[in-house]
């Protein structure tokens, strides 16, 4: 059972999640939260497994409630919803420890899948808001992203070939895109990808992500994948 702190400032958007997840076999609601502060201490007392949430809180915003229950270092994992394609805390809600990014407009279906894939551990983001959202992230550090990146030491403690697995995920390739580009099997790659993430200290493939293009591995200047996380 999968346990889920709902937060919204809406009453009706809260009735509307928990009406579609207590009636799921496999998900739960365990509490309600109407804003930011709310939200962390809720998250301390209920340990919930997702904190499905809101961008726009009154108080503490999204991205500040997210940095917050992260950096608690409990187990909950947060899966932010948004209103807009082009969210302009899209980028800094990823960077404060956020594992999944979806539209509200998202089919039921596919909120509840992306509520287990977090749930197990692993991220998600829109297909319509991924490569955008990279982009954006891009375009708007500028050119500096086209320089090498300077030396890290998280990167020193790769292979060349966990190095070559972490430029992959940079640019958004799923574990089989990756499999077929260096001709290994998807249960090997998922094995580099696992030892990664340990290395650079990244909690899931969006982390990584922003990590590369912090990093300058991935970038506008190379050639443009379609991205999937």
């Amino acid at each position: 059972m999968i346990s889920v702190l709902v937060v919204d400032a809406q009453p009706l958007h809260r009735l509307g999640f928990r009406l579609l997840l207590d009636r799921t076999p496999d998900t739960e609601v365990v509490g309600e939260a109407a804003n930011g502060a709310e939200a962390v201490r809720r998250a301390c007392d209920l340990r919930p497994d997702v904190v499905l949430m809101d961008t726009r809180l009154p108080g503490l915003d999204g991205v500040e409630t997210t940095r917050r229950i992260v950096a608690a270092g409990g187990r909950s994992r947060v899966l932010v919803l948004t209103r807009s394609e082009v969210d302009r805390h899209a980028f800094a809600v990823l960077r404060a420890g956020a594992s999944g990014f979806l539209l509200e407009d998202t089919r039921p279906e596919e909120l509840l899948a992306g509520i287990r894939a977090v749930a197990a551990g692993g991220a998600v983001i829109a297909p319509a808001l991924t490569r955008r959202l990279l982009d954006t992230v891009a375009g708007r550090l500028g050119d500096e992203l086209c320089e090498p990146a300077p030396t890290d030491p998280r990167l020193a403690c790769l292979t060349g070939r966990e190095h070559e697995i972490l430029v992959a995920i940079g640019h958004g390739l799923t574990n089989g895109e990756i499999a077929r580009r260096f001709t290994l099997s998807e249960s090997t790659v998922k094995t580099h990808v696992g030892r990664v993430l340990a290395k650079i200290g990244a909690r899931d493939r969006v982390q990584a992500v922003i990590l590369a293009y912090d990093l300058g591995l991935a970038h506008p200047c190379g050639r443009h994948d379609t991205a999937r996380v």
